[in-house]
């Protein structure tokens, strides 16, 4: 494998479904495919775009996911996690769901501002609001940018609640924004991990925080009145599946008070990328694996409908789910996530307009 990329997730880069469709503001104009993917290939650089929202909030119609809106300060993703969902979502800018995810990424300097406007508003009641939900609000992008810390002093300034999930270590850089939100439940953290053994971390979800790091992180955030919960995200059959008490050990001993799981479901291109992938670093297993996700699937490597597509079908689907229920019965019980506290949100607004009134009546 002469031409693979070492910290990149997918090796392929597929054409983008709506090409035809798109203006491709944001793509070089290169004459075909090839040349494109070539070009990728020899300069296998990040490379990042400033994009221009009208808005920030993002309304989450999704009976599978329990929260009102999303924020998404940024658009692909450098952790190159091979079955990420949020890969399609780049076809709508003109990209493909492969190496163009990972290599170009879009960044919302406005967020802050955006958001800041959306809870001055006298309309607005507080709400679930997830930071993050589409790409990872932590990946290398937010070292250069810092939006998710200013998205976060927005929150406090206005006593609103705000839910967070990422699974990189970076989270710790803003401790002290979050230890203030936390002091009147008005955050919770979900960390993301999908294994413990590091080998299959590096080329499943090449550019993440370390196993051992998100375990330090875990035990750092809740040392200091952080609560979080754990999401092993995505199980993948023949893969990770067999680590389910491992890790909900381990993040029980970091101090994590709650856990979730979902089941991997390769949506649109993913299916090929994941393919791809699977052949080139576990070409022994393949097979075996894509087989048991598609048991859970009805026959196919993904499923859409609500209510069944994160959790599967199917006795591998049970199997997982059984397994989870006992790991947290064992290591988890007992343990439950604060709720989050809505009720200062509306005094904050007001009291934040009318120290604005009298900076208005001099213009």
């Amino acid at each position: 494998m002469k031409n693979y990329i070492k910290g990149r997730g997918s090796q392929l880069n597929p054409a983008n479904r709506f090409e035809k469709n798109t203006c491709e503001v944001y793509v070089e104009d290169l004459a075909t495919q090839e040349e494109r993917e070539n070009l990728l290939l020899e300069n296998p650089a990040t490379r990042y775009i400033e994009v221009f929202p009208k808005t920030i909030l993002n309304k989450v119609d999704s009976p599978d996911i329990g929260l009102s809106y999303s924020l998404n300060p940024y658009q692909g993703c450098e952790h190159g996690c091979i079955y990420c969902y949020a890969r399609n979502s780049h076809e709508y800018w003109g990209f493909s769901t492969g190496m163009e995810f990972e290599q170009n990424i879009m960044f919302k300097k406005s967020a802050p501002l955006l958001l800041r406007k959306a809870l001055e508003k006298k309309s607005w009641e507080a709400s679930s609001i997830m930071l993050a939900g589409n790409t990872d609000i932590y990946q290398p992008a937010e070292r250069k940018f810092a939006i998710t810390r200013e998205l976060l002093k927005v929150f406090l300034d206005f006593k609103h609640p705000v839910s967070m999930i990422t699974k990189n270590s970076l989270i710790e850089r803003d401790l002290d924004v979050l230890k203030e939100l936390a002091k009147e439940n008005l955050v919770y953290v979900t960390m993301s991990l999908t294994t413990l053994k590091e080998k299959l971390k590096r080329v499943m979800e090449p550019r993440t925080s370390t196993a051992r790091n998100v375990l330090k992180t875990i035990e750092r955030l809740t040392t200091e009145g952080i609560p979080v919960s754990v999401n092993m995200a995505p199980i993948i059959p023949g893969m990770n599946d067999e680590e389910i008490f491992d890790v909900l050990r381990a993040v029980a001993d970091a101090g994590a008070l709650n856990a979730g799981f979902i089941v991997v479901r390769l949506n649109g291109h993913n299916a090929v990328l994941f393919e791809d992938w699977m052949n080139k670093n576990f070409p022994e297993r393949a097979n075996k694996v894509l087989n048991q996700i598609k048991s859970m699937h009805g026959g196919n490597l993904s499923d859409s409908n609500y209510g069944r597509r994160m959790k599967g079908e199917g006795k591998f689907a049970e199997l997982i789910k059984s397994q989870f229920a006992l790991a947290k019965r064992k290591y988890l019980s007992g343990r439950l996530m604060p709720a989050l506290n809505y009720s200062l949100y509306e005094t904050r607004r007001n009291e934040i307009l009318q120290l604005q009134e009298p900076q208005l009546k001099l213009f």
